[in-house]
């Protein structure tokens, strides 16, 4: 038997009329005692962590149950497509899994009521909605677990300035700064704890948005409410906007080069691997800063060729009203005027 040959819909629906149920007489009696529940609505972890996303069977004492019958089906619901994802298809002692999913997950089973799934190594695009669905004979039930990831939301903008990336750039820059493209809850949750900034970025759903925590011209008017300005759903080809990036924790080292002098851009890339690290990306110096306290009033070089510097400790000279990263600006890169941050993977 290879469940591999099992078509999807063949796998939960070719013996449902098996199901629960008892003869008396030439009558059949279904009996729908089966449903799911949950300990949590949300799980929250950082990238690199293990999750596990609970799903309990709650049946009926007096149900009689095959084990061997029961199905569980783990989808990823779709934020914004029609089509959900699968995860994990269990049937009995047999299990598969899908896509990116694929030799990560697997189903807790602490007991026999125990169909919770654990995603190991967590991605950013893990992030999102799952769906765990438990079929048997005829009863069906199902349940969502939300899988949220503790990280930073950042502006992001390339060298060529303001408002020039469409939809497709702005994902492929989130990317290459070791992030995704934000969700609107992530935007939403990054403005609640602060974030202000007045230029419009795309967000994952095909939106632009922007949060204001404090109202000003022209970021909408004086005399607005705070929160978080859509413009709504553009163009993804031909409209262009900043973006925001999400990121979290990551696994290595982020460090700022002690070097007995400054550097131009070529050269703050050579002492990076000469340290056996690589120049460090705008999201690994936010994760950093946001979610390791890091602190250091030295503006460095990053890997897309702007300079940047990380407060935690808000000072004089270094940034005297708020903690944040600091942005110097995308200088020449023959410029020597400044150091560099590195970043070490770990093995």
């Amino acid at each position: 038997f290879s469940i591999q040959n099992f078509d999807i819909c063949t796998l939960f629906w070719s013996t449902l009329v098996l199901g629960f149920s008892y003869r008396s007489g030439n009558n059949i009696t279904f009996m729908f005692n089966l449903s799911v529940v949950t300990e949590q609505i949300k799980v929250l972890v950082r990238r690199g962590d293990n999750a596990t996303l609970p799903c309990r069977l709650n049946r009926s004492s007096q149900t009689s149950f095959d084990s061997s019958e029961m199905r569980v089906k783990w989808t990823k619901l779709p934020q914004h497509s029609s089509e959900e994802t699968f995860v994990l298809v269990s049937v009995g002692i047999y299990r598969k899994t899908y896509g990116t999913f694929n030799h990560r997950v697997y189903l807790q089973e602490a007991d026999e009521n125990d169909a919770s799934l654990i995603i190991t190594n967590v991605t950013l695009d893990d992030y999102g909605n799952y769906k765990c669905e438990v079929i048997s004979g005829l009863d069906d039930s199902t349940n969502v677990v939300s899988l949220e990831l503790e990280g930073v939301v950042f502006p992001y903008s390339p060298r060529l300035g303001r408002y020039n990336l469409n939809y497709h750039d702005a994902a492929t820059a989130c990317l290459e700064q070791d992030a995704v493209v934000a969700s609107f809850d992530q935007l939403f949750d990054a403005w609640v704890a602060g974030l202000d900034w007045c230029n419009a970025g795309w967000l994952s759903d095909g939106s632009v948005q922007y949060p204001i925590t404090t109202p000003r011209e022209p970021c909408g008017g004086k005399n607005t409410v705070a929160g978080v300005r859509s413009y709504g759903q553009r163009d993804k080809d031909q409209a262009r906007y900043d973006v925001f990036c999400f990121t979290s924790d990551y696994r290595g080292r982020f460090y700022f080069l002690i070097h007995p002098s400054k550097l131009t851009y070529k050269e703050a890339v050579q002492a990076c691997k000469n340290d056996g690290a690589e120049i460090a990306k705008v999201g690994q110096i936010y994760a950093a800063w946001k979610l390791l306290g890091f602190d250091r009033c030295d503006a460095g070089w990053l890997a897309d060729g702007s300079v940047r510097y990380p407060i935690s400790n808000p000072r004089r000279n270094c940034s005297p009203t708020e903690a944040a990263v600091r942005f110097v600006g995308f200088p020449d890169k023959k410029l020597k005027l400044y150091g560099v941050y590195c970043f070490k993977a770990s093995k």
